[in-house]
């Protein structure tokens, strides 16, 4: 399987049972769901500091991690992953939440900022740009709770189901971006958006 193109899906998150359904998981959630559909099983490596998955998906190699370093760490494990199975930067897209964006939504890009977010932050320090693509997943932003607090919290079950809504189409982003490309992935998934956003304004 050396010889297929290889690409590279990191989800981001904390570790352990306690952080599993909170809003700073919810990458780590679309990349187990999108291995799981292609039969995938993630395992402990720790030598790339993550549990890393891969396969053949779409007639590529696969190869998904979720780092084990806690969140503002996660860029040692993206780094290590990248240069074990020597995959350049431009196959590598990281999926993580964004209180910027409402629940419900997303938003891909072929680079940018961290935003504040630390995963991000340690990602770009590790790989020394911000030229790597990223699939945010809105989980809105705290009325008057802690931010640190908030994205620790879990989704309430309301929340819940628009996130599982989400994550299909997250994972049917994923697939473009691994078969179409960044620029198709992005119309697709920002196109969600606009939609979205012409509904809720018909509706209001």
């Amino acid at each position: 399987m050396d010889e297929l193109e290889k690409f590279l899906i990191i989800g981001l998150g904390n570790p352990g049972k306690a952080y599993q359904k909170t809003r700073h998981n919810v990458g780590f959630n679309i990349v187990q769901s999108f291995g799981k559909k292609y039969g995938l099983e993630f395992k402990h490596a720790s030598h790339l500091i993550g549990d890393a998955a891969q396969g053949e998906v779409r007639g590529k190699k696969g190869i998904l991690l979720l780092p084990t370093t806690f969140m503002n760490s996660s860029g040692d494990a993206v780094r290590r992953c990248i240069d074990y199975f020597k995959v350049p930067v431009g196959s590598l897209i990281v999926v993580c939440d964004d209180v910027a964006l409402p629940i419900g939504t997303m938003r891909m890009r072929s680079k940018g900022s961290s935003g504040g977010h630390n995963g991000l932050k340690s990602i770009e320090a590790h790989l020394h740009t911000e030229h790597y693509a990223r699939l945010r997943i809105g989980v809105s932003s705290p009325e008057q709770e802690d931010l640190a607090d908030y994205v620790l919290g879990k989704f309430s079950e309301e929340e819940s189901k628009t996130i599982e809504e989400i994550k299909i189409k997250a994972i049917e982003v994923l697939e473009l971006w691994v078969t179409a490309g960044i620029a198709i992935a992005m119309q697709a998934a920002n196109a969600k958006n606009s939609e979205d956003k012409k509904e809720g304004e018909n509706n209001g």
